[in-house]
């Protein structure tokens, strides 16, 4: 590979770790011991490599569908890329991956003895995305984050030695909440996209059409709407947050940052008045943290 190949590679690589930054939730804190933050980047950087994918927001150039080793002809068509890149997973776990974040993948799956279940989860989400555009039913929706968002939990608690079955339950609610809450705070860019993560039923309940998500600004029908469905998140995260408690040390801190992530982010668009059309409500420094106490002080007293 020529230097500026190497340099191209190595900067898809970094602007896809990158995105860290902008989750609702810390994805590997300076306070975790060295070997899980590598192993929890390893595992964004996969993560975040089929999110990319399933959207269309790889990095320019075809530095990612040439490591895949897919036809630049073929590098917009992202079910072309989404298999290519199922077959470099399964090589993971059997050979040597081409991708060089599938390579940095590998080591973590060795150490931790991680299974390919969930990495396959997060890449048939995406191929789903492709195809299926709405959701009828909240039942339906939740199928599509046991796929979207629940494995990327397990691997956590994989990664950390502590996925029990009852701590898998929590963790499940956990991050099912959490895109619950991705799909709040981006309607209308999903909308952009042509995909509405809001079940039908509920627009139906509430008089909301396709229109109304297409405006400016939220009107009241939507903003009802909007409060409905965070309050479901809600109740999901306070649901989870007693595995906060049944862990102890860092990972306490880790699993109390990904709730109140969530927890802050709905603060955001309940401060925004449900108003999501506007734009992608954020959360705050202070919120966060004053949700981080809250679940902590909680984990503390049931712990």
């Amino acid at each position: 590979m020529t230097e500026t190949r190497q340099a191209r590679t190595d900067a898809a690589s970094r602007a896809t770790l990158g995105k860290a930054a902008d989750e609702n939730f810390p994805v590997a804190p300076f306070f975790l011991p060295r070997a899980w933050r590598d192993d929890l980047m390893a595992v964004y950087g996969f993560a975040r490599l089929v999110d990319d994918i399933g959207d269309g927001d790889l990095a320019h150039g075809d530095a990612d569908a040439r490591h895949l080793g897919v036809d630049p002809a073929a590098a917009d068509d992202r079910l072309v890329l989404l298999d290519a890149l199922e077959a470099d997973l399964r090589r993971v776990f059997d050979s040597t991956p081409h991708h060089p974040l599938l390579r940095a993948l590998q080591p973590t799956v060795r150490r931790c003895g991680l299974a390919p279940e969930p990495f396959l989860g997060l890449i048939a989400a995406n191929r789903q995305d492709q195809l299926v555009r709405r959701y009828e039913t909240y039942e339906d929706l939740l199928a599509y984050c046991e796929l979207s968002a629940n494995p990327v939990g397990r691997l956590v608690l994989a990664i950390t030695g502590t996925d029990t079955p009852e701590r898998i339950r929590r963790s499940d609610e956990i991050c099912t909440a959490l895109q619950i809450v991705e799909h709040l705070q981006d309607v209308a860019e999903d909308l952009a996209r042509d995909r509405i993560y809001l079940p039908a039923e509920d627009l139906e309940r509430f008089r909301v059409t396709e229109h109304d998500l297409a405006a400016p600004t939220a009107g009241a029908s939507v903003r009802a709407l909007i409060a409905f469905e965070a309050e479901r998140a809600r109740t999901l995260l306070h649901s989870g947050a007693p595995l906060v408690g049944s862990v102890h040390g860092r990972l306490r801190l880790l699993l109390a940052g990904f709730t109140a992530g969530g927890l802050a982010a709905l603060d955001a668009v309940t401060d925004a008045g449900y108003d999501v059309l506007a734009g992608p409500p954020k959360s705050t420094k202070p919120s966060l943290m004053r949700q981080a106490g809250a679940v902590l002080l909680r984990a503390r007293r049931e712990g």
